[in-house]
């Protein structure tokens, strides 16, 4: 009679071992987020916890100062309902249109422009010129605009030159055109990055695609509109990103410009947290306002971020 004990036999210790090329890989991994930690740390204070702290203060009624008490929703009923607080969420949307739909359009235009004509020097000249305005700071931008644009400036002297007399006004402070006057400003910024950034994606593009289509007798509109544009999702993606932030977030410009006026006109909801804030200690209004203006920049900039991955 034989006996199986092969049942009786200590089983085989499973011992998993890294190869050298997997340690290699996992050091890496590490040195890797060692490198990115100090700006995860910069991050975390300097954006997500003032984010967290704008939250919490949107609940409560706080001078800046004594004990806080929680309100609840009342904070962001308040904005809701005051005309003055909403209208400056209207003003920033309108904002939207200067900053960003118009610098973007003409961006393509001027970009298709200097990619078909302007070459070597010429080239690098004008877009030199072009993206000068962003090198400017935003404050030294404002101020400069604001004597342009005033009763007596260099717009209006323009004007009365070429006998438009009766169009002139000072821009900034009438009520219908202060708007559209820092929306000018916006504009003026904004198109050199736009169309730097636009060309720079029309270099990479195949200049097969190009001749193909000039063979085939294409014009300037149909290689624009059918390959260009379609070619250069992302590069508009990020564009259309970066300026609506700007409208949205808008501070500078208009602080110096304007400061939000005449009256309302042109308050955004940038300058009406400074106030509310730091001129008449309601703190939470204020955060309240800017948790809102938060959700509405997610909200406008998240459909963006998904066509540029559907596009890639």
């Amino acid at each position: 009679m034989t006996m199986n004990t092969s049942d009786n036999r200590p089983a085989a210790p499973n011992v998993s071992r890294q190869t050298p090329f997997q340690q290699g890989a996992r050091r890496e991994h590490l040195i890797g987020w060692l490198f990115v930690l100090p700006a995860l740390v910069m991050y975390a204070v300097f954006v997500l916890l003032p984010l967290l702290m704008s939250i919490q203060y949107s609940f409560v009624r706080w001078n800046g100062i004594g004990q806080m008490t929680w309100v609840g929703l009342d904070n962001y009923v308040r904005v809701l309902e005051d005309p003055d607080l909403l209208g400056t969420i209207f003003n920033s949307l309108r904002l939207v249109v200067f900053f960003s739909f118009i610098p973007v359009s003409l961006g393509l235009v001027v970009a298709s422009i200097m990619h078909r004509t302007a070459t070597g020097r010429f080239g690098a000249t004008a877009r030199t010129v072009l993206f000068l305005p962003q090198v400017i700071p935003l404050v030294a931008a404002g101020i400069i605009w604001g004597r342009l644009l005033s009763l007596p400036g260099l717009v209006n002297e323009i004007l009365r030159g070429i006998g438009l007399s009766t169009v002139t006004r000072a821009w900034l402070g009438d009520f219908d055109w202060a708007l559209p006057a820092v929306g000018f400003i916006g504009i003026w910024v904004l198109l050199g990055f736009c169309t730097v950034l636009l060309w720079t994606g029309m270099t990479k593009l195949d200049p097969a695609l190009f001749e193909s289509a000039r063979i085939d007798g294409a014009s300037w509109f149909t290689e624009f509109s059918r390959i260009t544009v379609p070619l250069l999702r992302n590069e508009i993606g990020v564009c259309l990103t970066v300026t609506v932030i700007a409208a949205l977030a808008a501070f500078d410009i208009v602080y110096v410009s304007t400061a939000g006026g005449p009256g309302n006109s042109t308050a955004v909801p940038g300058i009406q947290i400074y106030i509310l804030a730091f001129t008449e200690q309601r703190i939470g209004p204020a955060s309240a306002l800017a948790v809102i203006l938060t959700a509405l920049v997610l909200i406008i900039i998240l459909p963006f971020q998904r066509l540029n991955r559907e596009a890639k």
